[in-house]
């Protein structure tokens, strides 16, 4: 039988992110496209120097969910809050709640669903599918045919049960990326 492990303190990051020699201006291209659009370079894409492509590849992912085609930011916002309350992620937990309050929700309505998702303050509708996101990172064995044909009975189609899902479990593994580097908030790097 396997004992519990007291969690390790640290005061810093386990690692200092740069980037492999020779792919520096490749780094900087892509932070300098966020910064312009948020104004800063989240530390949470700052872990992510080690490996160019991988980089690209997760701001490429962050745009997709944040361009409201399918889904509205709101709704994946909210999903990426709730995933990372309980995952423990301060960083992500204060990060998805600031955009969160930007996008007009008032802090105790947002973490008023931390304990009781049917609280979120988003449509009936939309908690069809943050109740397949949440149960997707916590039980994914009890995902029913019944929970996607009611997501499918409210107009949402494969495409977006299958991006909700996507948008949970990529925000389970990047909580588990910077809880192991101790990447706990912003201004870690500093």
């Amino acid at each position: 039988m396997m004992q519990s492990q007291t969690a390790i303190q640290h005061d810093k990051p386990l690692l200092s992110p740069r980037a492999p020699a020779g792919e520096e201006a490749r780094v900087d291209a892509v932070f300098s496209a966020v910064k312009q659009r948020l104004g800063f370079i989240p530390d949470a894409l700052r872990i992510y120097s080690f490996s160019p492509t991988l980089l690209e590849n997760f701001v490429g992912n962050i745009s997709y969910f944040n361009s409201g085609e399918r889904i509205a930011p709101r709704l994946m916002a909210m999903i990426r809050y709730l995933v990372s309350w309980e995952s423990k992620c301060t960083f992500c937990i204060d990060m998805n709640e600031g955009m969160l309050t930007h996008m007009g929700l008032e802090p105790d309505d947002i973490r008023a669903a931390r304990n009781n998702p049917e609280l979120a303050p988003v449509s009936a509708r939309e908690k069809i599918l943050l109740n397949i996101a949440l149960k997707s990172v916590n039980a994914p064995e009890n995902v029913s045919d019944q929970d996607i044909q009611a997501a499918k009975s409210h107009g949402w189609t494969e495409r977006d049960i299958f991006d909700a899902v996507v948008q949970a479990t990529g925000n389970r593994a990047l909580s588990s990326i910077l809880r192991t580097f101790n990447i706990e908030s912003q201004g870690a790097f500093a």
